[in-house]
């Protein structure tokens, strides 16, 4: 079965949403989604383009400063179709997540492996660390009950995000736990 391109679902989703540069594009990447799906700044405008010639979206031009000329991405009648297709569309497969740490322990030989306890130390930083960011985004992006409401999908993802860090976390503590006691 074809992969389906879910970089155009996201740019039309967030096109939905309001009107944006690729470079709002891009720093929406590395702010808010990249947290659950990553794209390149290689990959982004080429995408614009495509969609562009497909007549999903459509741009206009405005002139910054003396001479930049900035294109101003919004969605179409078509993109908007598309688009609710694509949402109202059953999700049939689960994607495997790639985490670079659960590959490491699949070659892990056994409980006395040396490096064992020193990845999963590595692990519980990085990990309260991404917890704490996902907390801090929910109480800057959703202040209010108003916001909430308004971008309930949002939510829910941070909500998510949220709920499997801490449950990584509790995971990740208890294997330290019997690891450090050699159990």
């Amino acid at each position: 079965m074809a992969k389906k391109n879910m970089l155009k679902y996201i740019i039309l989703g967030l096109l939905e949403k309001k009107e944006l540069t690729g470079y709002d594009i891009k720093n929406i990447f590395e702010d808010e989604i990249g947290e659950f799906w990553k794209a390149k700044h290689s990959q982004i405008y080429p995408e614009l383009k495509k969609l562009e010639e497909q007549k999903l979206i459509c741009f206009r031009t405005e002139i910054v400063g003396s001479k930049l000329e900035k294109k101003y991405y919004t969605i179409t009648g078509d993109g908007r179709a598309e688009l609710e297709v694509w949402i109202s569309s059953p999700t049939q497969e689960l994607l495997a997540t790639k985490d670079e740490f659960i590959l490491k322990l699949y070659f892990i030989r056994g409980k006395e492996d040396g490096i064992l306890e020193k990845m999963f130390e590595e692990q519980i930083v990085l990990h309260e660390e991404k917890l704490e960011h996902f907390k801090l985004r929910m109480q800057v992006v959703f202040d209010s009950q108003k916001k909430k409401e308004s971008n309930y999908g949002h939510y829910l993802i941070l909500d998510h995000a949220i709920n499997r860090e801490e449950e990584y976390l509790l995971w990740l503590k208890n294997q330290y736990v019997h690891i450090e006691k050699n159990e």
